[in-house]
């Protein structure tokens, strides 16, 4: 007798591969948004950093990441690697059991794979221009072992420690952004300053750009995130555009108040920080929360960085100051906002009377982050080691692309 092929719900299955493109996209958005930070002298090797983790994080997803991170659980801290090793046991006709939306599993693996794909690439904005390629390459492969496929697993698998426990995060706050961010000041910190600072933007429509990439990719990273099409799926979605609007928009004046010029790029970098801020919310709260929380990660996320610049700093990119500190904002404002209203699967935050769901969002933020920086700054240490992972001054002078690639973005004299 054979087992019956459950059925595959042809809208939800149609709606995340979308999802997973739109999502797949962030990272070369991700590109050119970083691409347009630097200097002229350092476009390409930061635009490699984020297609290097495109390729080499697939194949590490394909080979255990995924069984890693939804495989049998260890004690709820990581899953069992060997369990989908390299797709085994996956057939055309594995369903995903997480819910009841219908979906394939290689749906599932594929969408899980971009969000593995760009959080280490997130990181790469804090030590712009001064790393060396091997060491980034020793640097992304321990770093998805080690801090990101566990805390995807305690946090969004079933049997993880965290999910067990009731911390909630829809779409990334404590797995993404605040772990990305935090390991980023962990790297900034190890590194040290570069030799040969430009902090003026070389090319401000390419980062426009690469925001209009990521806020259009985020629409899949938030609204997928339901895993299925409902009225979740459309709140978290505008939710979204929401909270980028307001934090976008409430960087714009802030910084124009100080500054005495309206900034493009304080806009672009605002609406950035609102999509980091509400992503772990964002299925959670109803549109009147997403809006205070992008006024809230806009003032927020912006004194960050000023707090970053008197304290010197060398994050190049703002990394810390916009994802780091948006993601531990986040997970902690959906303590405060969280309505069952909007998803019955979800909690009531303090608002709404339950301080305990709040402790348990602070508890998991405070130790993501601790673990990303501590676990990041130690494994730079032992990397520098066996190569170095800091690029020599000279070298930081004449810029990466040509003494570490052999390229260049721009014709010399254009």
């Amino acid at each position: 007798m054979t087992t019956p092929i459950m059925p595959i719900n042809v809208g939800n299955t149609g709606f995340m591969l979308l999802c997973s493109s739109l999502v797949m996209l962030m990272t070369p958005g991700l590109a050119f948004f970083y691409g347009g930070l630097v200097g002229r002298k350092n476009v390409l090797t930061i635009m490699a950093q984020s297609f290097m983790s495109l390729g080499w994080t697939t194949v590490l997803w394909f080979a255990f990441g995924y069984s890693m991170s939804f495989g049998p659980t260890w004690h709820g801290i990581i899953g069992d690697p060997t369990y989908y090793a390299f797709m085994r046991g996956v057939t055309l006709h594995t369903m995903f059991g997480g819910n009841d939306a219908g979906i394939p599993l290689i749906v599932h693996v594929a969408y899980q794979m971009m969000f593995a794909i760009i959080t280490p690439a997130l990181i790469t904005g804090a030590f712009a221009n001064r790393v060396t390629v091997k060491a980034y390459f020793l640097f992304l492969t321990a770093w998805l072992i080690f801090v990101y496929f566990p805390f995807v697993h305690m946090v969004w698998s079933p049997n993880g420690l965290l999910a067990q426990w009731g911390v909630l995060d829809f779409a990334g706050g404590i797995v993404v952004h605040n772990t990305a961010g935090f390991a980023a000041l962990a790297s900034i910190l190890y590194v040290g300053r570069r030799s040969f600072v430009e902090n003026k933007p070389h090319n401000v429509p390419l980062i426009a750009l690469g925001t209009g990439l990521l806020w259009f990719g985020w629409y899949g990273f938030n609204a997928g995130s339901e895993l299925r099409v409902d009225y979740v799926t459309c709140s978290a979605f505008l939710n979204t555009d929401v909270a980028a609007s307001f934090a976008g928009t409430t960087w714009f004046f802030l910084e124009w108040s100080h500054s005495k010029q309206p900034k493009l790029i304080g806009l672009l970098t605002g609406a950035v920080a609102g999509l980091a801020t509400v992503t772990p919310a964002a299925g959670y709260i109803s549109l009147g929360s997403a809006a205070t929380i992008g006024v809230i990660a806009a003032v927020v996320c912006y004194f960050a960085v000023m707090m970053k610049n008197r304290l010197g700093w060398d994050d190049a990119l703002d990394v810390w100051g916009v994802h780091g500190v948006g993601g531990l904002l986040g997970t902690i404002l959906l303590g405060v906002f969280a309505d069952k209203a909007w998803n019955a699967a979800g909690a009531n935050g303090l608002l709404l009377g339950d301080a305990s769901f709040l402790w348990k969002q602070v508890v998991a933020a405070v130790v993501s982050g601790i673990w990303a920086f501590v676990f990041t700054y130690g494994m730079l240490w032992v990397i520098d080691r066996f190569t170095p992972v800091k690029v020599d001054p000279k070298t930081q002078e004449s810029g990466l692309d040509a003494a570490l690639h052999g390229e260049e973005a721009y014709t010399q004299g254009l």
